[in-house]
């Protein structure tokens, strides 16, 4: 659990983390992203000043912490390092808990006993003093299996097929009744409150589709290769989205 100290300063309750805890943070920072972050961006969210960030991340790179950039530029944390595991604040274990508690109420078979996995290992691995937070976590979601259709494909071998690239054929009934063959490009699963769906992009159509996995009649996991990378078809499938729901948000035209 992070330590701070805390005073009052001008009628303002003011929280400093101890310097070892800022560090942390901000190596947690960034690791979020990619992109430069610039020491404003952090200053910001440590609520401290921008002078401070300068002089831990100058105090990072002399424990060859590998960060890249400069003042007015932002920081980029390089690929490769990483922190020993499971050294996870109070926070971070309640979001695992609390994830792990809605993929158990939820999730497919699989993916169920991964959750009940993981909510023992950091069990067992954390700390004496944090492991009561992982056992009797403050936030809660429902534990008890929410009633949905049952999976008419095999959901390990869908994100099999989504992590290897794969194209899978299917044979589809609609809301309607009305079946089609499709082979569609798998680029990931929805886990919804009642139904999950297997999204991807459908060769018959030429556009994206969401197909619930109830309404699966048949299903082949193909060897083909999907020609585009997984990572580019989820950010135009995002972007699809955002534009729909943009439209439904538009007022109509007047005459």
């Amino acid at each position: 659990m992070l330590s701070a100290i805390v005073w009052q300063h001008g009628g303002m309750r003011v929280t400093a983390l101890r310097k070892a805890d800022r560090l942390f943070q901000i190596i947690q920072i960034l690791r979020r992203t990619r992109r430069p972050v610039t020491a404003e961006a952090i200053a910001e969210e440590l609520e401290t000043s921008k002078r401070s960030v300068y002089r831990d991340i100058a105090t990072l790179m002399a424990q060859r912490v590998p960060i890249r950039g400069e003042a007015g530029m932002g920081y980029v944390l390089e690929a490769g390092f990483d922190l020993p595991p499971l050294m996870l604040t109070a926070e971070e274990i309640e979001a695992a808990m609390l994830g792990a508690q809605w993929v158990t109420a939820r999730g497919d078979p699989a993916l169920v006993r991964a959750a009940q996995d993981l909510i023992a290992k950091i069990a067992s691995a954390v700390p004496e003093r944090l492991r009561p937070i992982a056992l009797d976590p403050a936030a809660r979601t429902r534990t008890d299996r929410v009633p949905m259709p049952e999976d008419a494909i095999d959901m390990a071998l869908v994100r099999s097929a989504i992590h290897g690239a794969r194209k899978i054929a299917l044979t589809y009934r609609d809301e309607k009744g009305a079946e089609t063959a499709r082979i569609i490009w798998p680029i990931a699963v929805g886990y919804l409150e009642t139904v999950r769906m297997v999204i991807g992009w459908c060769e018959m159509r030429k556009d994206f589709r969401h197909f619930r996995t109830d309404r699966v009649i048949a299903a082949e996991f193909l060897d083909d290769r999907i020609p585009e990378r997984t990572a580019t078809l989820r950010a135009r499938w995002r972007a699809a989205m955002k534009d729909q729901m943009a439209q439904r948000k538009m007022p109509a035209a007047a005459d």
